[in-house]
C-alpha cells in the first residue's frame, strides 16, 4: 500500500495516509468531513465542477460537531485536494471510501475502473447500504480488498459502521476495514452474515413502518410521533440496547423472568403491528405534516440543531465511560 503503511496494511497512525472519497453526496461529505477531522489526507473525486464550493459549505457545517471537538475548517484545506478523474483519483492512495448512488450497474463500472487503477494493497470501501461485494465487484479481476462500510446517516457524527464482507473478500481486508474505522473514531460491527439492507436499516425500518400505521391511523400527529421516541426509546437506545433494555426489565430475574412474564404474549403484540399503505394519501399526508412541523427551519439550521444533539449524547456517554473505567 502507498504512503507510510506497508504492501498489505492500512497506513493508520503512522503519519498522514490518504484516503480517496468517491462522490461528495451526503454520505461523501460526512466521510470527508471524518477524515479531514482526524488529520487525513483526503482527496475528493466528483464530476460536479461545483464541488470544491459544496464541500467546505458542508465543512463549515459539519466541523464543530466533529466527535474530537471543535474543528476550524480553515486547517483542512492543506490536506484536501480535488481530483475529477477516477483513475486519477484513485493512485496513490491508501484507502478508497465509494459513495456512488444505490446502482448495482454503476458500482460495478466504478470498482472495475478502480480495481486497475488503485495501487495493489489499497483497501477498497463500499458505503453501499443494500449491496454485497460480491455483486458488486463481479467484474474486478480481485474483488478481495473490497468491503461494504456502510455507516447510520451522519456518518461524520454516528459511530456505527456495519462491515460487511462477501465470499471473495479477504480476511485482512476486513480486518483492515475494522483497524481504519476504529481510528477515526467510528464503532464498527462484523456482520456475520450478509443480509439485505444489513442490520441498523432493518431496525430502522420496522420501526418506520409502525410510525407511519400509528400517524396514518390518526393515533398521534407525525410531530408527536417523533416526540414519543426521542422521549422514550430514543433516549433509551442512546444508552441500552432493546436486550439490555428487557434483561433490566425483568428486574434481578433478567431477560428469562421477562420473557416468562411480561414478554409472554409478545408474539400476539407482533401480530397487531400495522402494515400502512404507501399511497398517494399516505405520502402526500406525512409530507404536509412534515413540512408544517419542521418548515420553518432550513436544512443547514436542522443539522446543526441535529449535530449539536447527538453530539452532546455521545461526549456524555464518553464522560460516563472514563468515570467508570
Amino acid at each position: 500500500m502507498s504512503g507510510t503503511g506497508t504492501k498489505d496494511t492500512v497506513a493508520v497512525g503512522t503519519g498522514l495516509p490518504r484516503v480517496t472519497v468517491i462522490g461528495a453526496g451526503t454520505i461523501g461529505l460526512g466521510w470527508i468531513a471524518l477524515c479531514l477531522g482526524h488529520g487525513l489526507r483526503v482527496r475528493v473525486n466528483s464530476r460536479r465542477p461545483d464541488a470544491p464550493a459544496i464541500v467546505a459549505e458542508a465543512l463549515g457545517l459539519f466541523a464543530p460537531y466533529l466527535p474530537e471537538g471543535a474543528a476550524d475548517p480553515a486547517g483542512f484545506a492543506e490536506r484536501l485536494e480535488f481530483e475529477p478523474d477516477l483513475e486519477r483519483a484513485v493512485t496513490d492512495t491508501d484507502v478508497i471510501v465509494e459513495n456512488a448512488p444505490e446502482n448495482l450497474e454503476l458500482k460495478q463500472e466504478l470498482f472495475e475502473r478502480i480495481g486497475k487503477a488503485a495501487p495493489a494493497g489499497a483497501l477498497i470501501l463500499s458505503s453501499t447500504s443494500t449491496l454485497s461485494p460480491d455483486d458488486m465487484g463481479a467484474r474486478m479481476a480481485d474483488s478481495s480488498r473490497l468491503v461494504v462500510g456502510h455507516p447510520f446517516n451522519p456518518p461524520h457524527v454516528v459511530p456505527l459502521v456495519e462491515v460487511v464482507a462477501g465470499e471473495s473478500t479477504s480476511p485482512d481486508a476486513v480486518r483492515e476495514a475494522v483497524q481504519f474505522f476504529e481510528s477515526v473514531s467510528r464503532v464498527p460491527i462484523v456482520l456475520h452474515k450478509p443480509i439485505l439492507a444489513f442490520a441498523a436499516n432493518r431496525l430502522q425500518s420496522a420501526l418506520l413502518r409502525e410510525s407511519v400505521h400509528l400517524v396514518r391511523e390518526g393515533v398521534v400527529t407525525l410531530e408527536e410521533l417523533d416526540r414519543v421516541v426521542t422521549h422514550s426509546i430514543g433516549l433509551r437506545w442512546a444508552t441500552v440496547g432493546p436486550f439490555l433494555a428487557f434483561h433490566l426489565g425483568g428486574g434481578h430475574g433478567g431477560l428469562r423472568k421477562w420473557l416468562g412474564t411480561l414478554g409472554a404474549g409478545i408474539e400476539r403484540g407482533w401480530e397487531e403491528l400495522g402494515r400502512p399503505s404507501m399511497d398517494e394519501g399516505t405520502v402526500n399526508s406525512l409530507i404536509e405534516q412534515a413540512e408544517a412541523a419542521y418548515g420553518s427551519r432550513t436544512y443547514a439550521e436542522w443539522v446543526r440543531v441535529r449535530d449539536a444533539k447527538q453530539t452532546a449524547i455521545l461526549r456524555a456517554l464518553a464522560d460516563v465511560d472514563r468515570n467508570e473505567a
